[in-house]
């Protein structure tokens, strides 16, 4: 039993404690985790999860530390028995800051299932995330299971497409290669930087990458880590650099897989394109002859939109559907408040400029107010909801998340669910201007 008073949080009860995490730990927890992450079973440890969670534990990390471990520790023998993580975040809304808390490695040995240890460390979590000021938790996992704690899937999760060896694009006789790729290197950190806020301005929202994490990405991270993506600058053939991409550290579905990619305004992805799906399939047979794999394909991972697609077009006949982000928004007043800039502006350039009047939103049980004054917000408040209470438009469970984050329209949400709609026209109105849909293809950082 770990006494370190530090550490220790509270006595659960039946043999149990719940305690924060230390670098003495990391040997045990790299064990339940890669046991019970691996898709193998758990008698297959997956052994790319057991060094994420040593680096998460024994080096430096940009926002994390031991202590963002919570551990269940049974008091007799020692063991782990069940244990997530908290990695501070800090994300975008189309270029206003926010902080966001991401649980990570969720996990409970089968016999320990069913007692509420993964509801207990939740609630902790939340409970650090608040008192970090963060207004956001986001989380990636197994379909509805995080429902239950107060997240809506709410943002487009990864996705992307493929191609077959028919489909690499091959040089004529007469032509050479016009870009060439090269693994990144500490002068290249600041180019970066650069290159992944350009491009991310494009999005609602973004997980920020300043300098220290893209070092950390590039230097700090074991190789074997299954978070590990090598990153390669692109050069053009007089040796300026014009882009850069990422790749996976191993074959996913028989096939490579480009993870990131931005170019430099002007660059075009019509000519660079080409020259990447081919080094993809090269250098996934590379993977598949050091690995013992076979590599079918190559791919990008860059969700449901992005400029290599049009690029490529028939060259990536095989579309991944996006899964989807688990999204908490505790205080959505809250919230509200903060992107305020973005609503004002968004409602000056609509029908509804210089509007003023209130936007009553329900979610049934309760609700937010918004209040406007020649189209300025000047109130923004939570509201209950009862039986005879005047609203202007409804939003069951945690639907209305979808419009904030952009990732389905009002007409959209309406058609999924009979119960959420607009009560009159200036409702929907205002809703589409403050709410418009907008892609975001999130890289959270790990």
């Amino acid at each position: 039993m770990n006494t370190n008073s530090e550490l220790f949080i509270r006595d659960l009860g039946g043999g149990l404690i719940l305690r924060r995490a230390s670098k003495a730990d990391a040997d045990a927890l790299a064990e339940i985790n890669s046991r019970m992450h691996s898709d193998d079973g758990p008698d297959k440890p997956n052994l790319g999860i057991a060094e994420w969670i040593r680096d998460l534990v024994t080096k430096p990390h940009p926002t994390m530390e031991p202590g963002d471990f919570t551990v269940v520790e049974e008091t007799a023998t020692g063991r782990i028995v069940s244990t997530l993580c908290l990695i501070p975040q800090k994300w975008t809304f189309d270029g206003i800051e926010f902080g966001v808390g991401r649980p990570e490695l969720v996990c409970t040995l089968p016999e320990f299932r069913r007692r509420g240890l993964i509801r207990i460390q939740m609630e902790e979590v939340h409970k650090w995330s608040k008192e970090r000021g963060d207004l956001v938790q986001v989380i990636t996992g197994i379909p509805n299971y995080y429902r239950q704690f107060g997240y809506g899937m709410a943002l487009e999760l990864s996705g992307g497409r493929r191609g077959f060896e028919a489909h690499v694009p091959v040089l004529k006789a007469d032509e050479t290669e016009s870009f060439h790729f090269r693994l990144a290197e500490e002068g290249d950190v600041d180019f970066i930087v650069k290159l992944y806020a350009a491009a991310e301005s494009k999005h609602l929202l973004s997980c920020k990458r300043p300098a220290e994490i893209i070092r950390y990405e590039i230097f700090g991270k074991s190789e074997k880590s299954i978070v590990r993506y090598e990153k390669l600058i692109i050069e053009d053939v007089s040796g300026r650099r014009v882009g850069y991409f990422e790749i996976s550290s191993e074959l996913w579905m028989d096939g490579l897989v480009c993870t990131y990619a931005a170019l430099e305004d002007g660059v075009p992805w019509l000519e660079v394109s080409p020259a990447l799906a081919r080094y993809l399939w090269k250098k996934g047979g590379d993977y598949a002859q050091r690995d013992g794999g076979t590599r079918t394909s190559f791919g990008f991972g860059f969700g449901s939109q992005h400029p290599i697609y049009e690029a490529l077009d028939d060259k990536l006949p095989k579309v991944r559907e996006p899964y989807a982000y688990y999204m908490r928004v505790p205080d959505l007043p809250a919230f509200l408040r903060l992107i305020r800039p973005v609503l004002e502006r968004r409602l000056a350039e609509s029908p509804a400029v210089g509007y003023s009047g209130t936007l009553r939103l329900s979610f049934y049980r309760n609700g937010v107010s918004l209040g406007f004054e020649r189209g300025q917000i000047i109130q923004i408040e939570p509201m209950q909801v009862g039986s005879g209470t005047e609203v202007d438009a409804l939003f069951p469970d945690l639907t209305f998340l979808h419009l904030l984050f952009g990732h389905r329209s009002l007409g959209e949400l309406s058609h999924m669910f009979a119960d959420c709609y607009a009560n009159h026209n200036t409702a929907r109105v205002l809703l589409n201007a403050l709410f418009p849909k907008r892609h975001s293809a999130v890289s959270a950082v790990t």
